[in-house]
């Protein structure tokens, strides 16, 4: 077991402001160090053209390309490396787990992935320039692999395949960009297809109104089904899903075994984040590990948040801190079991 953390980063203020304030965050973190490190060792296997990202992101979220300028006025970098390290268009993504389960009012999540992809940075941001709240983890700094906005909608996403890409956002930053610009699940669902994916994920939405809707979504097609439970596979995309799903369909049948005794949002969480019930997943080296467990509430405008497994996660009220209250926490402490180091903690990460 070792102990991990992850910073709890607040901001009000505009997109330049939050990716300037960003910037400046990590100009020497290890994350920076690592990522540059990373680059000499493996070649990436896409382009990056800055005008085109540029026009493909204006359409969708204008301030995240403000936020994207921040960044590299702090980190006084090129508009090509920040796009490289941020952008979230045209980078590539490697498999992963990541189980969802929800309720009428809740959504449980487990982000299973490899450590040293992990940044350990948890963000509250109220922008005052254009967009909506969002409360939720990061990935590639300006993206988000689930989270909640101010209007109660909810989101998480599932890893498919990377079969066929495609010129397009990939999952993290179209995460963002949904909870930045969509208020119910029928406007999360209207982005999605006409958004353009890099790869194939199914997103998961929830709303205020206790809809919810998996869709799966390639750079093909965009499917849309009704289901509370939503693991590594395609039900309507069968022709999409990868050989090997053995594990996918293990923690969806775990899930659908033991949903009848998630009586409610605790149990719910209990059966995601705890050890024993075939759902939490110890494969880090698999690049399938389950790093946190995230809920959203979207009623109640709550969020929990734990690192690793068999945690009492930590309760953040995102109604209240909308209202104007700081979170007097600065860091989320966990553990997980694994020895593999990660890109925010330590040097030297490849």
């Amino acid at each position: 077991m070792r102990q991990i953390y992850s910073d709890i980063i607040q901001f009000r203020g505009s997109h330049y402001e939050f990716g300037y304030k960003q910037g400046k965050l990590l100009k020497d973190s290890f994350t920076i160090q690592n990522r540059k490190k990373q680059w000499k060792i493996r070649k990436p296997r896409f382009t990056i053209s800055t005008e085109e990202v540029k026009n493909a992101i204006m359409p969708f979220a204008p301030g995240i390309w403000d936020e994207l300028i921040g960044l590299q006025d702090a980190l006084e970098w090129s508009m090509e490396d920040v796009l490289q390290e941020f952008g979230g268009y045209r980078l590539e993504y490697i498999k992963s787990g990541c189980s969802i389960f929800t309720g009428a009012d809740y959504m449980i999540r487990n982000y299973d992935y490899h450590p040293k992809t992990y940044e350990g940075r948890y963000t509250i941001f109220q922008p005052t320039d254009q967009g909506y709240a969002v409360i939720g983890p990061t990935q590639r700094i300006t993206g988000r692999m689930d989270g909640m906005n101010e209007k109660g909608l909810a989101m998480g996403y599932n890893f498919m395949h990377r079969k066929k890409p495609g010129d397009g956002f990939i999952c993290n930053m179209i995460g963002r960009i949904l909870l930045e610009n969509c208020a119910t699940v029928g406007e999360a669902i209207h982005l999605l297809k006409g958004i353009p994916h890099r790869h194939s994920f199914s997103y998961i939405v929830l709303d205020g109104d206790e809809e919810t809707f998996v869709i799966e979504a390639t750079p093909r097609s965009v499917e849309v089904r009704r289901s509370n439970v939503c693991t590594n596979h395609f039900e309507l995309l069968k022709d999409e899903n990868r050989y090997h799903l053995d594990d996918s369909y293990k923690r969806m049948n775990a899930i659908k075994q033991q949903q009848g005794e998630a009586t409610d949002a605790y149990k719910a969480f209990r059966m995601l984040n705890d050890t024993d019930k075939e759902v939490f997943s110890t494969q880090y080296k698999n690049w399938a590990g389950t790093i946190h467990t995230s809920a959203y509430f979207p009623k109640e405008k709550k969020a929990w948040f734990a690192l690793g497994g068999n945690r009492k996660p930590i309760i953040f009220d995102f109604g209240k801190w909308l209202s104007g209250e700081k979170v007097t926490a600065k860091r989320i402490l966990g553990e997980v079991d694994t020895d593999l180091p990660l890109v925010h903690m330590e040097s030297n990460v490849r």
